[in-house]
Formats: structure tokens, C-alpha cells, sequence
């Protein structure tokens, strides 16, 4: 099985760069809109928002429009040669459903650009990966209220932006559940999409040779055990370099999180840090995929080979 591989790096951004906000997946507050689209305008950059951002499906109000019209705006952002970026406004759910909406030849002649999103932006994330051949970035999203009212998510996600090079070092706020170092190619972020994604035409067949970065919210520690034993089960998890455990928000007592996840991930045999800080929390870093890197668990370091951005 071939090993997870490095991707293509799209350029870093520049003043006065154009950038798209769309809503992939779930509804947006306008009033979060408005402050995230502020952060953005304080950094020199030129943000404007897709035609349906602010929509509400008819029937399913957990969705921010219709699939169409959310897989529209994607598109059409990412295929205009004066975006440079595309950030997409909340998580939530709804991208596995236009995913097949897509034009992903148009999408992948339209040349790389930046997207910067996470939680069930993860499908977009595997997709750009499998269909685009493209570095994206983990990080936070242009209405959540953790890049909103977080300094230290809003500066390392500018400095990911514009000078890559300043953040080549990830460093973790916690300890390594498994010690050791490890080598390879970043990928991950939302354990319920990554385990859903499973068999789709978007997933990665394996994270062979991977550093994995895993992640949640508001998911019960038997769906968590769930999710990883579904990995686990489909052989997905077999060759994996290392992994890197972000935030699990509203999953229960971290204790009995911590248990779970040294129970099912610790056999593998690979380094294992948690409490990264990336995902759902307080001054999330914003994590490249598809960049190799060495993950020095002990030390809780995560350091890239080269800039995520050109």
C-alpha cells in the first residue's frame, strides 16, 4: 500500500490578497460573520463572502443552504484566478453531502490556492488531498468563535498565512501518551469524518507512513471507541508513523478519554502525543496537512520540513 505522500504547496498570501469565506457545511451567525470578516480586513487582506454563506436550508436548518448552492459557492470561489484563499466560515455538517457536486477537473485546473478550515471540514481536507494533490491547513475558520476571541489562534494562523517559515515548530501543551520520535507526512483532524469517509472516493486508502493528527467535540467516549475501532478494523491505521491527538471538547472526563485512546492507539507501537492544541479549543494552532515533518513526542514538538506555504 503506498504511503501517505507529500502534497503540493500552494502559495503563502500577500497584502491586499483576496479571499473567498464560504460555508461548506453548516449555518453562520452574521454577527460572528462580521467579526471574523473584521480579523481578516485587520490583516490587509480583502475577504468577501460567497453569495449563499448566510442561507438556511428549508428543511434541514443544519445546513447552510442547499447542497447545490454550497457546493456552488466552493466552486466558484476556487476557480476564480483572483481568489488567493479560500476560508471557510464555520464546521458543523453537510460537506460529505455536496462533495459530489464538485467539478474537481475545473477545480484542479483552477491551479493550488490556500484553505484553511477544520472539524467537518476534514472531508474537504481528505478530498483536496485525494482529488487536488494539495497542502491545506487545519486551522481555525472565519466565524468560530475561537479565532473571534483568541489572539493566539488569530496570530498563528496569520503567521501560517504569511510567513510560514515563523511556525515550522508546533509545540504541544501536553505530555506524550506514548514516547518517541517519528517521521512522515501530516494528515488528519475530525476522528467521526475521518472514520465516516471511510470507502468514499474521497479517503485516503490508509495513513500508512502518516503522522495523524486526531481531534473532536461533543462525541461520548463509546463513539469515540467507536470510531477508532472502525479504523482500526478497516486496516487504516496499519503503518502510521506517529499521532498527534488535538482537543476532545465535550467527549467526557479527559481521564477516561485518555484511557480510550491508550487503549486502542497505544498497541500500534508508534509515538503518540496528546493535547496538541489543535481542534476544538481555546487558541487552536493551525496544523498543516500534507507537509512531512518529525513529531518528537516526548519533547511535544511537531516540527515541518519545509514551510506550509511557498
Amino acid at each position: 500500500m503506498t504511503p501517505v505522500e507529500a502534497l503540493r504547496r500552494p502559495a503563502r498570501l500577500a497584502p491586499g490578497a483576496r479571499v473567498a469565506v464560504v460555508a461548506p457545511s453548516g449555518p453562520v451567525p452574521e454577527e460572528r460573520l462580521q467579526a471574523g470578516l473584521d480579523v481578516l480586513r485587520g490583516w490587509d487582506l480583502d475577504p468577501f463572502v460567497a453569495p449563499h454563506v448566510l442561507d438556511r436550508h428549508s428543511e434541514f436548518g443544519y445546513l447552510a443552504g442547499t447542497d447545490a448552492d454550497r457546493a456552488a459557492d466552493l466552486q466558484s470561489a476556487w476557480c476564480d484566478p483572483a481568489v488567493d484563499a479560500v476560508i471557510c466560515a464555520r464546521g458543523g455538517y453537510g460537506v460529505q453531502r455536496m462533495a459530489d457536486l464538485l467539478d474537481w477537473d475545473a477545480m484542479r485546473a483552477a491551479g493550488p490556492k490556500v484553505l484553511v478550515g477544520f472539524s467537518d471540514i476534514t472531508a474537504l481536507h481528505e478530498a483536496f488531498a485525494v482529488r487536488l494533490g494539495l497542502v491545506t491547513l487545519h486551522g481555525p475558520m472565519a466565524a468560530g468563535v475561537d479565532f473571534i476571541k483568541s489572539e493566539r489562534a488569530q496570530r498563528h494562523l496569520k503567521a501560517t498565512l504569511f510567513a510560514p517559515e515563523t511556525v515550522r515548530t508546533l509545540h504541544s501543551d501536553g505530555t506524550a501518551l506514548v514516547p518517541g520520535r517519528a517521521r512522515g507526512v501530516t494528515l488528519g483532524g475530525c476522528l467521526a469524518l475521518l472514520a465516516g469517509d471511510l470507502g468514499t472516493p474521497y479517503a485516503r486508502p490508509a495513513a500508512r507512513g502518516g503522522l495523524l493528527c486526531l481531534e473532536d467535540v461533543g462525541e461520548e467516549t463509546y463513539r469515540l471507541d467507536r470510531y477508532l475501532t472502525q479504523l482500526l478494523r478497516a486496516g487504516w491505521l496499519e503503518g502510521v508513523s506517529g499521532l498527534l491527538l488535538g482537543s476532545w471538547a465535550e467527549c467526557g472526563p479527559y481521564d477516561g478519554v485518555r484511557a480510550l485512546l491508550a487503549d486502542r492507539l497505544g498497541g500500534l507501537g508508534v509515538p503518540v502525543a496528546e493535547q496538541f492544541g489543535f481542534g476544538h479549543c481555546d487558541d487552536a494552532l493551525t496544523v498543516p496537512f500534507g507537509v512531512p515533518a518529525e513529531l518528537d513526542a516526548g519533547a511535544g514538538t511537531l516540527t515541518l520540513d519545509e514551510p506550509a506555504l511557498r
